[in-house]
């Protein structure tokens, strides 16, 4: 008797290790049962939708078309460099930007598929059907500066230029000394350390890391103010605008915008960053990196690293900064000179 009852218990405790592993299904924009959509979208190869936002100058007259890549926990509403650009210097250069809802986040159709080239394709098709050229510039912030190294190694010929604003490093990226990423890793929270390892070694397992109440999970999806530098809380204010749409964000659920975005950030990437090629030979685009040098979220020390590893990068590194440098007084309007005309 007390066999059978230890195996049913065996069968039970497992079959709720399962269930607690596994995240519920997405609540797909647009589908019965889902959340509305409200932003044009576009039909990708795979029947995908993108939804995204259009800023700036009409297309059809700009004169520079860039596309701005989101970060983790954000949206197409997030284009900061968009919402703060100085509307002198929009009308003045004709800039149009487009940002754009990542697989998962707001109105775009989860991708379980999703890679880093799958993401860099995504751009490509975004651009073809919108009508953007032959060439366009590129944008990201944080976790979609990240997104900007897939860009360079599977799109490089689409681009006109690319800007990499505190982009989210992987710590096992082949090309990083050991002591390097070890040094740097040890320096983040112990709880996120271990979101890293979740994600990066047992990925089935993060929807359960991410949503048990045993151990503290990620610092940045808590919000802890201790993630972030002196100059970032001064600037947090800045984002009281998000809230009326903070709840779009995730509409869909967590697992295909925030999850999902761990499993590909830290997990093992098709290539390594640092073995890239200048896309530009022949001068005739550039590839900038900012950073600041007190960012609590994103290692300078690597940064460094990369800059001095891959010299056509035209690293620019801001003394006193935190992550949220880019929402600065006056932060857009230089780094969208620099990209277009490489003014410092």
């Amino acid at each position: 008797m007390w066999r059978t009852i230890t195996v049913v218990l065996l069968i039970g405790l497992l079959a709720w290790a399962y269930q607690a592993t596994q995240p519920p299904p997405p609540q797909i924009c647009g589908t019965p049962g889902g959340p509305p959509v409200t932003a044009p979208r576009i039909k990708l190869r795979d029947g995908r939708h993108l939804a995204y936002k259009e800023h700036g100058v009409l297309k059809e007259i700009a004169k520079h078309k860039i596309v701005y890549v989101h970060g983790f926990d954000s949206c197409r509403h997030d284009a900061v460099i968009a919402t703060n650009l100085s509307l002198e210097l929009v009308k003045g250069l004709g800039v149009y930007i487009v940002s754009f809802d990542r697989p998962g986040y707001g109105e775009s159709d989860p991708d379980p598929k999703r890679t880093v080239k799958s993401l860099a394709l995504d751009i490509e098709e975004l651009a073809d059907k919108l009508g953007l050229g032959d060439k366009f510039y590129l944008t990201g912030f944080s976790m979609g500066g990240q997104v900007g190294w897939g860009c360079l190694k599977y799109i490089p010929h689409r681009l006109a230029g690319a800007m990499l604003l505190a982009p989210s490093v992987n710590y096992w990226w082949p090309g990083l000394p050991s002591n390097l990423s070890t040094e740097t890793y040890y320096k983040k929270l112990p709880q996120d350390q271990w979101t890293f390892r979740v994600a990066h070694y047992i990925p089935w397992l993060i929807y359960w890391w991410n949503t048990q109440k045993w151990f503290p999970a990620s610092s940045t999806v808590a919000r802890k103010a201790n993630i972030f530098s002196s100059q970032d809380l001064r600037l947090l204010p800045k984002f009281a605008s998000k809230e009326p749409y903070r709840p779009q964000i995730k509409q869909q659920g967590d697992y295909e915008s925030i999850h999902r975005d761990m499993i590909i950030g830290f997990g093992n990437w098709e290539f390594d960053p640092l073995d890239l090629d200048n896309p530009f030979p022949n001068n005739e685009g550039s590839v900038h990196l900012w950073q600041g040098d007190d960012d609590r979220l994103v290692p300078v020390l690597v940064q460094r690293y990369i800059a001095e590893k891959l010299p056509w990068i035209q690293y620019h590194e801001l003394p006193g900064a935190g992550h949220l440098f880019p929402v600065a007084d006056g932060m857009s309007d230089a780094i969208v000179k620099t990209l277009l005309f490489g003014e410092k």
